[in-house]
């Protein structure tokens, strides 16, 4: 079938190429004319693994433009995918939600044509039935009905797998207040890669609402959970949160996705939903303790990574802080871990190099006016360093033994990827979440 996709950003453009390659003829629309020109001229903008290829191999049914006239007649769905930001109270913003949904109903406002509109943009708990119904049931000119209906309906993806994920999601959700409208959305998402078994969840809007901010929000509690272990491991000899994860990760109550101690979350979803989550407990006057313990407790990690190095360096030496995308794959940066450990060592009075394979630290607000300087190549972060803090999981940092590193110099590894890895003699490793002295060391 003919689909719209509206929003060609780093989430957008992946859904537009999935879907296309699931054989459906796909119109982006977006108002930015650079980008929709650059689609239809086979340009990817976005740094996303797999997307160039998927859509080199789908050029023959992708098309872009900035109009919504031009877009929806003989389009028989619309998904929306347009940023949703966090306003200063923390509440997701709708405006660009609203205009979108204006801008579909004042093309369908005169038509007959059957039209369904998925909202997959984050919103607040409550926002489909007290904003966004209205504003397109305004635009429409008459209630929803009638062959036009609206859902809600999320996806559960992150930078840096946003193709795989769309194409391999856990489940389905879907929020509906027309049951027809459900089944057709979930025929549609069923059919994506040739057709899959998947669970599919229908509720009202409210309750997916919910549902999809909980999801992340309870992602970042298990994070925050394994980083907890890996903090009191550092305290214990022969302590190592990777063995205690992967033994309590076997219990299918608790399961080992995302246990893993580390650095602090980041990234534009895990922070904002968890926060997020608060703001729509306390408009209805219920406690949030879990949530706002997690905010607190993942603000203080970066802290505690820069006091180990801080503890052990002098004021003035220079620390390479390895890592500064949110996670391996993608080059953003926001809220990103290695920023906010550079800072906090900044602030502690050492001069600071930061490497990324991908990601541009003029990026990052979080180092906007904060004295450091970028590396172009791993050598030139590292040679002077006194002290090495490997924040990216990333295979980049593999050969970092091998590179000629300062005497003596401290590297700690938040990840402990290079935990097996011959380091020369001199170098003080230490791998966050273990303890000081390694297993064979502590008496039976």
């Amino acid at each position: 079938m003919k689909v719209v996709v509206a929003g060609l950003g780093k989430l957008g453009l992946p859904m537009a190429a999935v879907f296309a390659d699931s054989g459906h003829e796909v119109v982006g629309v977006d108002p930015v004319q650079p980008v929709v020109d650059a689609l239809n001229e086979g340009r990817v903008l976005i740094e996303e693994p797999g997307l160039h290829e998927m859509i080199a191999a789908n050029a023959d049914r992708i098309t872009a433009t900035t109009d919504y006239a031009e877009a929806i007649p003989g389009a028989e769905m619309t998904f929306i995918i347009v940023p949703t930001p966090s306003g200063d109270d923390d509440a997701f913003i709708n405006d660009y939600v609203v205009s979108a949904l204006e801008q579909i109903g004042a093309v369908l406002r005169d038509s007959p044509q059957p039209h369904l509109v998925a909202v997959t943009s984050t919103v607040m708990p409550g926002a489909t039935a007290a904003v966004l119904a209205p504003a397109f049931e305004q635009a429409l000119g008459r209630p929803l009905g009638d062959g036009v209906s609206l859902c809600y309906s999320p996806e559960f993806i992150a930078l840096g797998s946003v193709v795989r994920d769309l194409q391999n999601p856990d489940f389905v959700l879907i929020g509906a207040d027309d049951e027809a409208a459900s089944r057709r959305l979930a025929d549609f998402y069923l059919g994506i890669g040739g057709g899959r078994d998947l669970p599919v969840q229908v509720m009202n809007w409210v309750n997916a609402e919910l549902a999809k901010i909980s999801v992340n929000s309870f992602v970042t509690m298990k994070i925050t959970y394994a980083n907890m272990l890996a903090g009191i491991c550092e305290g214990l000899p022969g302590g190592d949160v990777d063995v205690v994860t992967q033994a309590i990760g076997l219990d299918t109550r608790i399961g080992r996705r995302y246990l893993k101690g580390g650095p602090p979350f980041g990234g534009p979803c895990f922070p904002r939903d968890n926060r997020a989550l608060g703001v729509a407990a306390e408009a209805v006057g219920a406690p949030w303790d879990l949530a706002a313990a997690t905010d607190r407790m993942n603000d203080g990690l970066a802290e505690r990574i820069a006091d180990t190095v801080a503890g052990a360096t002098s004021e003035g030496d220079t620390v390479a802080v390895l890592g500064l995308a949110y996670k391996d794959n993608t080059p953003v940066v926001e809220e990103s871990a290695g920023a906010k450990v550079a800072a906090a060592l900044v602030a502690r009075g050492r001069s600071v190099v930061v490497h990324d394979p991908i990601a541009d630290a003029s990026q990052s607000p979080i180092l906007a006016g904060v004295d450091h300087r970028q590396a172009g190549d791993l050598v030139g972060a590292v040679e002077r360093a006194r002290a090495i803090v490997i924040v990216g999981d990333d295979p980049a940092y593999d050969g970092l033994p091998s590179l000629p590193l300062q005497e003596g110099v401290l590297v700690v590894d938040a990840w402990r990827r290079l935990a097996g890895a011959t380091w020369p003699g001199t170098v003080d490793y230490r791998g966050v979440g273990t303890g000081a002295v390694p297993p064979s060391q502590v008496p039976a």
